[in-house]
């Protein structure tokens, strides 16, 4: 699995020119799923994300995590990140997992993060989604399992 995620001020997601998820501070995540990806690593991920320290305490050192601050977390996925780019001027994405083993593990990722007390709000797997965002820092990081 790999997750993209950024500190946000705010962030939503848009299909069809409608916003289906939305969140003020917190953390936006960009999830890929890969072939060999499984519960274990989505369950993982999902209690880094959960409890990664991202966010400035009184001193402006990053010690806090998403639940310190009374965050939000927005999961959209995006198998983009999956990609080949080693070689050539188009990827592939090969190194991307199938619907029918993303999509359970797209959800019983998020069903994770629910399980930490998030209400965490989705994008629409497949669809063609317009994401927008407030990165603030900007702190964006990539997370593998």
């Amino acid at each position: 699995m790999i997750a993209v995620i950024q500190r946000v001020s705010q962030a939503s997601v848009t299909v069809n020119q409608q916003v289906i998820g939305k969140i003020d501070r917190g953390i936006l995540v960009l999830l890929a799923i890969e072939p060999d990806d499984n519960e274990t690593k989505a369950k993982r991920l999902a209690q880094r994300i959960a409890g990664y320290r991202i966010f400035e305490d009184e001193v402006g050192k990053m010690n806090l995590n998403v639940s310190d601050i009374d965050g939000e977390i927005l999961v959209v996925s995006q198998f983009t990140l999956a990609a080949d780019t080693r070689s050539g001027m188009r990827p592939s994405f090969t190194s991307a997992a199938k619907p029918e083993v993303s999509i359970p593990l797209y959800n019983y990722f998020c069903l994770q993060l629910r399980g930490h007390g998030f209400a965490v709000p989705t994008g629409e797997f497949g669809a063609d989604m317009k994401v927008a965002l407030v990165n603030d820092g900007p702190v964006t990081f990539t997370l593998t399992c």
